[in-house]
């Protein structure tokens, strides 16, 4: 297992990634897409997701193809930015035909950034505008930590953000993670700043602080935030042809990257979900094995992408955590 070229998910050949964000307020949005729809599981294990169109992604439902995923911030405010992105993409011409309609697919994830000290005391919902604005910006290539929907994420201890990460396993089957990481729990040991992701690090993407060991023989974080203020939204990407079955047991697999990563996870406070896409270019080598290789290479690159996305957050003012370079 190696990265990508950018080390990003957009290493999933024809994947793109826009962010937006407002300092002000102090939150943002960020969407993935293609150039034509993806097919799309999911799972949740965190006991408080804020979700949009997320039932229509069981494989026994009649749609087979999104148009685009949404990531945000701004709690159950941050799922208008799903309109935001349905109708640039009306706009573009994509979405479900219905007769002479088209109505683009959108589900979407938000995270609870509304005590982390920006402005939100606003007279219209910012997020339509945000996602229309992440919509447009989307690309190969995005910015990482304090951007888009992990622009106000925070954990337990350090600043949140942001991550992403990808793998390219013999074969040439490319996985990909996005994570917006705002979790209760830690993503570092103790004290320390050494990840918890450490034992999966790909040389030194976070820092190649080593492992963190060794451990206390009990672990037990003290809660930082209060019912519903955390949560941890990913998105899990491959080009191996999965249909929405095989997605749903990859988005099961690749929760395992939230507890290697985050010390406790998907506790009754976050709303622990991953999302797993598959752009269908590359037939599945072994059918019988792959699944099995594809769900662990999910796991090890999400709880990447979550230290990554905490170790490139930035210092902003007025920020109620430090950042990780910080420590």
């Amino acid at each position: 297992m190696r990265p990508g070229p950018r080390n990003l998910i957009t290493d999933v050949s024809g994947l793109r990634v826009g962010n937006a964000r407002d300092d002000a307020l102090r939150s943002g949005s960020t969407v993935l897409l293609a150039e034509t729809p993806f097919a799309c599981g999911f799972n949740v294990m965190g006991g408080a997701p804020g979700t949009r169109e997320t039932e229509l992604l069981a494989p026994d439902k009649l749609v087979q193809g999104v148009d685009a995923l949404v990531l945000s911030g701004g709690s159950a405010f941050g799922l208008a930015a799903c309109d935001g992105v349905a109708a640039g993409l009306r706009a573009m011409g994509r979405g479900f035909a219905v007769g002479p309609v088209r109505v683009p697919i959108v589900p979407g994830a938000i995270v609870f950034d509304l005590l982390n000290g920006g402005d939100k005391d606003w007279d219209e919902n910012p997020y339509p505008a945000l996602g229309r604005r992440a919509l447009e910006t989307a690309g190969a290539d995005f910015a990482l930590g304090s951007e888009g929907a992990g622009t106000g994420a925070m954990t337990q201890r350090w600043k949140g953000g942001l991550g992403s990460a990808s793998a390219v396993l013999e074969g040439g089957i490319t996985v990909g993670a996005l994570v917006v990481v705002n979790a209760l729990g830690s993503v570092t040991a103790g004290q320390t700043r050494q990840f918890w992701a450490a034992p999966w690090e790909l040389g030194d993407e976070f820092g190649g602080l080593g492992l963190a060991g060794p451990y206390p023989a009990a672990h037990e974080p003290s809660p930082a935030k209060r019912l519903g203020e955390a949560t941890t939204i990913a998105i899990v990407a491959t080009d191996a042809a999965l249909d929405k079955a095989g997605l749903t047991r990859l988005a099961t697999a690749a929760q395992d990257g939230m507890a290697r990563a985050i010390v406790p996870s998907h506790t009754p406070f976050d709303g622990d979900l991953v999302f797993a896409v598959s752009t269908g270019a590359k037939p599945l080598p072994d059918p019988a094995l792959d699944p099995f290789r594809l769900g662990h290479a999910a796991a090890c690159t999400l709880a990447r992408a979550i230290a990554r996305g905490v170790h490139a957050a930035s210092p902003r003012p007025g920020d109620l955590q430090p950042c990780w370079h910080q420590g």
